[in-house]
């Protein structure tokens, strides 16, 4: 049973989900307070960290901020998972 479970958190969309969760319970610890209630990760693709902001004046500071993010997000994670931090504002397409 425990091989079961081991092979099913090493699938990248699950172990993806798993990190996404760990990151959005602990994100203000992350970026700290006030840029939570501003941006939210949203997915992870591979190594990069997508962020969701809520405005493009947010998405600058997250982009300005991404290193720190993705360092920060690797601490929270206990793992080297997060490289990239990119950023979408949301409603654009």
């Amino acid at each position: 049973m425990a091989v079961i479970l081991d092979q099913l958190v090493e699938r990248r969309p699950l172990s993806s989900g798993l990190s996404l969760g760990r990151l959005a319970r602990r994100w203000a610890d992350v970026v700290g307070e006030r840029l939570a209630a501003e941006c939210v990760p949203f997915r992870m693709e591979g190594p990069v960290l997508l962020v969701r902001a809520s405005s493009a004046a947010w998405a600058v500071q997250v982009r300005f901020l991404a290193d720190e993010v993705a360092r920060r997000a690797n601490q929270v994670l206990g793992t080297e998972a997060v490289r990239t931090v990119s950023v979408l504002v949301e409603g654009a397409r």
